[in-house]
């Protein structure tokens, strides 16, 4: 028989380096020395004849093309090793879950703490980070499944919809359309936007504008959802969300107004996400069911008691 000409440790040092960002977090992440883990690497480089990493002086290192391909099968390979020798994997399960970072406090907290209580032995692990980052990780290995919005996600993912969730407009209170029961997108951007500046909302919440006939003038951008609300709450704006937030006070307890709107607006859809090109998790295959549910759940209660 062939002798296998990489060593398990070794693959530890590479996923750490990949992980940490460098050599010496590596060997902090792993108590190693750092020449070991640099040793392992140059080891694990001759035998495939190509770089893992690509080295930049003064900014460590970062997976190649190739090495991010060999990273995902090494993360597989570990995995699949860990489960071949653990007689007791099945009772300390882990499932790593990417969360998006704007649905991520509405919604996985709750998703967590439910799946858990349903499978105790299962331990989840959160991973939060924006669309393009999850599908990253996604590809590699890195988590099992992420919880995102459906949009500019690659073709190689396979997603499951949860739910499409309407977006509505944000006011401050005493703003003249504050007392309406409803308004168009058109009556809404006649003031200055607060937009999200996440890359994919950014690019949804601008197209909605866009099919309406309308230009907004943006007054200022953020990445933070509460940020948002509480801008629009101090009279710096009107806001554009999808995110659904029952609450109606921001963070300094300032009110604000949630403003449902007219016309035909295309839904952010709330969806799970997993690679199709790796090898399927029991795990996610649980974790997904369990999702679907919750989320019907609790659309039938918002259908029969309303928002």
């Amino acid at each position: 028989m062939k002798p296998i000409p990489i060593s398990l440790r070794q693959i530890d040092y590479v996923i750490a380096t990949a992980d940490g960002g460098s050599t010496a977090a590596a060997a902090r992440i792993l108590n190693a020395s750092q020449p070991s883990v640099s040793l392992a690497i140059a080891k694990v480089e001759e035998h495939f004849g190509r770089p893992l990493f690509a080295r930049t002086a003064g900014q460590g290192i970062a997976p190649t093309h190739y090495g991010q391909q060999k990273l995902g099968e090494f993360r597989r390979l570990r995995i699949n090793a860990q489960r071949t020798l653990n007689a007791d994997m099945a009772e300390n399960a882990i499932l790593n879950l990417g969360v998006f970072s704007t649905l991520g406090p509405r919604y996985a907290p709750r998703l967590v703490r439910g799946f858990q209580d349903e499978t105790p032995s299962i331990q989840v692990r959160l991973h939060e980070a924006n669309l393009e980052t999850l599908s990253g990780w996604l590809e590699t290995g890195r988590i099992d499944v992420a919880l995102i919005y459906d949009l500019g996600l690659p073709s190689t993912l396979e997603i499951t919809p949860l739910a499409d969730i309407r977006p509505y407009g944000l006011l401050p209170a005493g703003h003249p359309l504050a007392g309406r029961k409803a308004i168009s997108m058109a009556e809404l951007l006649q003031d200055p936007l607060i937009l999200m500046s996440l890359p994919h909302s950014r690019g949804y919440f601008l197209t909605l504008a866009q099919m309406h006939g309308i230009s907004p003038t943006i007054a200022y951008e953020t990445a933070s959802v509460e940020m948002l609300r509480s801008m629009v709450a101090n009279g710096l704006g009107v806001g554009l969300l999808a995110t659904d937030i029952p609450h109606d006070t921001a963070y300094d307890q300032r009110p604000v107004v949630r403003m449902p709107l007219t016309g035909n607006l295309a839904p952010h859809r709330i969806a799970l996400a997993r690679s199709g090109q790796l090898r399927s998790n029991p795990l996610v295959n649980q974790f997904t069911a369990y999702a679907q549910s919750a989320f019907a759940a609790e659309s039938a209660l918002l259908q029969e008691y309303g928002p």
